[in-house]
């Protein structure tokens, strides 16, 4: 059950009929979807906790990366990228696109076209269309600017991540001849050791300058820049809203508000885990430094805010209304269409089709990243048993 089916449970009550009536029909229930029923200061807590699990998964990875002060084990940090990518994925398909078909084909909505077409699928192929429309036209043209400064939030993830990788190599270790001809073949790549197996290249596009096995020109800095930071702001756009819904609905859960409570505060901590290795992993310019814990922090407000508003005009939402649930099934259908396009293209395509460390690493290598993929879906997919 999806989070908009936990909600729905306050809007649509199917009841059968009365044997009497011998017709067989069902009867449908709409409300407002309010049943706020007090509990004001378990309420309020929640803006704190979920605000901390938040910032938490968003924030902590890129800290973590950031600072080689603190000791953080390669292996864990692996993990951490690709169990958040496969929370991304699961978030898509579980959390936004089937609550989008619940909210867009709800029988409380009014007769007209919004119930005669699919538009839950037709906004999300859309989306998935549009992102690529606009990447692909982002890296035809330097929209954030050229910069020559080192980048930064590269070599430290790498460091971290291949120190770990060095003690458990028995592990994950690779084909040692794959791994480790790129560094003689590549004149541009730094010095420092190389830890067979794990992928050495964790910024964007994966591949660095041999994305896709063909040399990268100087000139194709400026639009990679642009790709990158065009690939994370749509992971933004997408993770952001679907936390302000989501935000709102628990502000004003009734008789679920307790479970809704703790599975909310396991899957905001998740979530933001995806989008914080993301950041953590992206090659950021000096010049840009501070932009990923913007980006992670912004993160991390956005559903405390909304609960915040929610209890703020508790009196008159109606999350059940005929408006509210068009707009959120929107939303969730074009937030699904951009997590679909980022989980699919973005982190599993790159990262393991693209990606020459990763297609050059051996067979455990590649298991053990799709196994963190299939684990942060997994995940995702038990969740939504109860949101």
């Amino acid at each position: 059950m999806s989070m908009s089916s936990a909600a729905m449970d306050a809007v649509l009550r199917l009841r059968q009929m009365e044997p009497e009536s011998h017709s067989g029909s069902v009867v449908v229930d709409c409300d407002t979807g309010n049943d706020y029923d007090g509990r004001l200061g378990l309420r309020i807590s929640s803006i704190f906790v979920i605000f901390v699990g938040s910032f938490v998964g968003a924030v902590l990875p890129i800290i973590l990366a950031r600072h080689s002060k603190m000791k953080v084990n390669g292996t864990a940090f692996f993990i951490a990228k690709y169990f958040g990518s496969g929370v991304i994925i699961g978030t898509a398909f579980l959390h936004l696109l089937s609550p989008a078909f619940e909210a867009l084909n709800n029988p409380c909505l009014p007769d007209g076209p919004i119930k005669e077409y699919d538009f839950a699928a037709a906004i999300t192929l859309i989306t998935v269309f549009l992102m690529f429309t606009v990447e692909l036209l982002v890296s035809r043209f330097d929209i954030f600017g050229h910069s020559h400064d080192s980048p930064e939030g590269v070599d430290r993830p790498v460091a971290i991540l291949q120190k770990g990788s060095a003690q458990t190599s028995d592990d994950i270790e690779a084909n040692s001849n794959a791994s480790t001809a790129p560094a003689s073949a590549n004149p541009e790549e730094k010095p420092g050791f190389h830890a067979p197996g794990i992928p050495n290249d964790v910024s964007y596009p994966p591949g660095g300058q041999d994305h896709l096995g063909h040399h990268r020109e100087h000139e194709s800095d400026a639009s990679s820049l642009a790709a990158q930071m065009t690939a994370i702001f749509i992971l933004e756009f997408g993770v952001v809203f679907h936390s302000i819904f989501i935000g709102l609905t628990l502000a004003v859960a009734g008789d679920e508000f307790n479970v809704l409570y703790v599975v909310l505060v396991f899957h905001q901590t998740f979530e933001g885990l995806g989008l914080g290795s993301r950041l953590a992993s992206a090659q950021w310019p000096d010049s840009k430094a501070w932009l990923p814990y913007l980006l992670g922090f912004g993160y991390a407000l956005s559903t405390p805010i909304s609960i915040a508003i929610g209890l703020g005009i508790r009196s008159t939402l109606q999350p059940g209304s005929a408006n509210a649930t068009i707009i959120n099934g929107v939303f969730d259908s074009i937030s699904a269409g951009i997590l679909i396009y980022t989980g699919l293209v973005e982190l599993l395509a790159h990262e393991f089709m693209f990606n020459e460390s990763m297609r050059n690493a051996g067979i455990k290598t590649q298991l053990f990243a799709l196994g963190c993929v299939a684990l942060g879906a997994g995940l995702m997919a038990v969740l939504a048993v109860w949101a």
